[in-house]
């Protein structure tokens, strides 16, 4: 796993959520684990148009209401470029009561592995042994 792009996907689609989230609104954030690990970002916005849906990940992409917004087209795409880099998928949809979901899945990673799919440290690594210095005992 490299921790930094996947932290780099995970803030831009909170990011997203947040500039499309009406003054006040609320963003949703929902972390799962089972079989996969499940990470749902959903916003309250205007959602994006069903004919844009297909191509919010494609690098460059605008949809005409995002014209007028700040970015450059490339969030997303990275976002779906990182998740797949890393064995997962990341999806956007509409749900009811409008606004936008996007749902990134990833791979679980076992027990024994130091580092969780997102990144972050399940437990904080162990200090090292001290090493003995030459001519004493150890």
């Amino acid at each position: 796993a490299q921790p930094p792009l996947l932290e780099r996907a995970v803030l831009n689609v909170l990011d997203n959520a947040a500039k499309w989230s009406p003054p006040g609104g609320t963003v949703e954030v929902r972390l799962t684990r089972g079989p996969t690990w499940v990470l749902e970002v959903r916003d309250h916005g205007p959602g994006i148009d069903a004919a844009d849906l297909p191509h919010v990940f494609e690098r460059f992409y605008r949809a005409a209401t995002a014209r007028a917004m700040p970015g450059s087209g490339l969030g997303l795409a990275i976002v779906r470029n990182v998740i797949a880099d890393h064995g997962g998928t990341v999806e956007a949809e509409l749900p009811p009561g409008g606004g936008t979901l996007v749902r990134i899945t990833l791979p679980t990673v076992e027990e024994d592995e130091p580092v969780s799919p997102a990144g972050w440290s399940d437990h904080p690594p162990a200090p090292p042994e001290p090493r003995p210095r030459v001519g004493q005992p150890g």
